[in-house]
C-alpha cells in the first residue's frame, strides 16, 4: 500500500510539472507545430480596439476580432483592424520570440457628425494649457454696438466631459466689444489677462464681471507675466527632472518648443538645431514599439519621444508654419495637439484634420472640408472634437461645433 501511494505522489508530481512546464510555455506564446510534433517559439500579438469588436487581420487574412491574442512566428507582419462604418486602421508590427507585442486601435466615425454648440458668431477660441476649458469673444450684434441679447463678450466654455444628465453650460465672464482683444490664459486656467485698447485686465475665468468692475492693471502686467512665465518653467523643470541628462539637455537648449502628453509619458517637441540622441538612453522594454524611429535631430522638424520606451519619431519635416503649443494663440497656419488618450495627435492644417498614432503612423482624417483653420481642439473626451467652422458661408460668422468622432 506504501508503494502504490508513493507511486501515486511521484505520478502527481511529475503531471503537475509537466503541466507547468507546457502553461509556462504557452504562456511565452510556444505552440505546438502539427508537421514536426515540437514545440516552436512564437511571439504574442495583442490587439485591442476602440470600439471594441472589430476585425483583426495579419497580412490580409482574417484572424480574429478584437480583443484577442494571437500567437505568431517572429516575423515582420502587416496587421490591419477593420469595424464596418469606421475608417481602417493598419500598421506593421514586428513580431519577437516570446515577447507579447501589444497595440491598440482607435477607430473613427467613416462620416462623423458635426452639431453646433454656439449660436452666434465666434473669433479666436484659445484653449487653456491644459484644454479643459475654451475661450472665445462674440462680438456685437451688427446692427449695435452694444448686442441686445446681452451675449457680446468673452466666453468660457468647459471641455470636460459630464455624467449623463448633467451638463455646463458656457459662461461669459465679462462684456462689451472685444474684437480687437487678445488674452492670456494663466497656468492653472483659473484667470485670463485681457488686453483692449483701453488697458489690460486680470478676469476670473470661472465668475462674470462687468466692463464698469474690470480693474485696469496695466502697471503690473509685466509681473503677472512674468510670474506666469516662472510658473510654466517650474512645471516644466519638473517634467523634465525625471528623464536622461542627454535628453534634458536637448530639450532645455535645442528645441523650439516643447510640450507633454496629458499622462506625461510621451515628449512633442520641434528642434531649433542639430542633436543626436545616443542608443539605450533608457533601458529598452520586451514589446516597445518596433516603428522607425530617428534619433538624428535636425532643425525646424518636429518629433515624439517614449519615455518608457526610449524611441524617437519624425513627426513632421518642415515645421516652420507648424504649432504645439495648444494653449498659446499663434499665427501659425498648422497645429499639433496631443488627444486626450496620450497616444494619439490631432493635426489642424488647411481644409482638414487628422489623427495620428503618436509615432506619426496611421494618420487618419477625420474631418475634410471648409473651417477656419487650424481652429480645431481635442477635449478632455476622446470621442470629439471642436472645429471654428461657418461651413463654407462666407457671409455667415463662424461658429463652433462638435465634432463626434465615436
Amino acid at each position: 500500500m506504501t508503494k502504490i501511494r508513493i507511486l501515486l505522489f511521484l505520478i502527481t508530481v511529475v503531471v503537475v510539472i509537466s503541466v507547468g512546464i507546457l502553461a509556462s510555455l504557452y504562456a511565452r506564446g510556444y505552440r505546438l507545430d502539427p508537421s514536426t510534433l515540437k514545440f516552436s517559439p512564437n511571439g504574442l500579438l495583442v490587439i485591442k480596439s476602440v470600439p471594441d469588436g472589430a476585425q483583426i487581420f495579419v497580412n490580409a487574412e482574417l484572424k480574429t476580432a478584437t480583443n484577442a491574442t494571437i500567437p505568431l512566428p517572429p516575423g515582420t507582419y502587416d496587421v490591419g483592424v477593420r469595424k464596418e462604418g469606421y475608417s481602417q486602421w493598419s500598421k506593421r508590427l514586428e513580431i519577437q520570440k516570446e515577447v507579447v507585442t501589444e497595440d491598440t486601435a482607435y477607430l473613427f466615425k467613416a462620416a462623423p457628425s458635426l452639431s453646433a454648440i454656439t449660436f452666434s458668431g465666434v473669433i479666436s477660441p484659445i484653449p487653456s494649457n491644459d484644454i479643459s476649458k475654451l475661450a472665445y469673444v462674440i462680438p456685437p450684434s451688427p446692427n449695435n454696438t452694444v448686442n441686445q441679447e446681452g451675449t457680446d463678450g468673452l466666453w468660457v466654455m468647459d471641455l470636460i466631459s459630464l455624467p449623463l444628465g448633467f451638463s455646463r453650460e458656457p459662461r461669459r465672464i465679462t462684456d462689451g466689444d472685444l474684437t480687437q482683444a487678445d488674452w492670456i490664459w494663466s497656468p492653472d486656467g483659473r484667470q485670463i489677462l485681457l488686453n483692449t485698447y483701453t488697458g489690460s485686465y486680470l478676469l476670473s475665468s470661472g465668475s462674470f464681471t462687468t466692463q464698469a468692475q474690470r480693474t485696469n492693471i496695466a502697471s503690473q502686467k509685466n509681473q503677472i507675466l512674468k510670474d506666469w512665465q516662472e510658473q510654466e518653467r517650474l512645471r516644466l523643470d519638473a517634467q523634465l527632472k525625471r528623464l536622461p541628462e542627454e535628453l534634458k539637455d536637448i530639450l532645455t537648449r535645442k528645441v523650439s518648443a516643447v510640450e507633454f502628453s496629458p499622462d506625461e509619458e510621451i515628449i512633442l517637441y520641434t528642434a531649433s538645431s542639430s542633436a543626436a540622441l545616443s542608443p539605450n538612453l533608457i533601458k529598452s522594454l520586451p514589446g516597445a514599439s518596433t516603428q522607425k524611429q530617428e534619433r538624428n535631430i535636425k532643425p525646424a522638424q518636429t518629433y515624439t519621444y517614449n519615455i518608457k520606451e526610449d524611441r524617437n519619431f519624425l513627426i513632421d519635416e518642415n515645421s516652420l508654419d507648424l504649432s504645439i503649443k495648444g494653449g498659446l494663440a499663434s499665427p501659425a497656419k498648422r497645429k499639433l495637439s496631443f488627444f486626450p488618450t496620450s497616444r494619439h495627435l490631432v493635426l489642424a492644417e488647411e481644409e482638414k484634420v487628422s489623427v495620428m498614432d503618436y509615432d506619426g503612423t496611421n494618420r487618419q482624417v477625420v474631418y475634410s472640408g471648409s473651417y477656419l483653420s487650424p481652429n480645431a481642439f481635442p477635449t478632455l473626451s476622446a470621442d470629439r472634437l471642436l472645429i471654428l467652422t461657418n461651413l463654407g458661408a462666407s457671409s455667415v460668422p463662424a461658429t463652433l461645433y462638435s465634432l463626434s468622432l465615436k
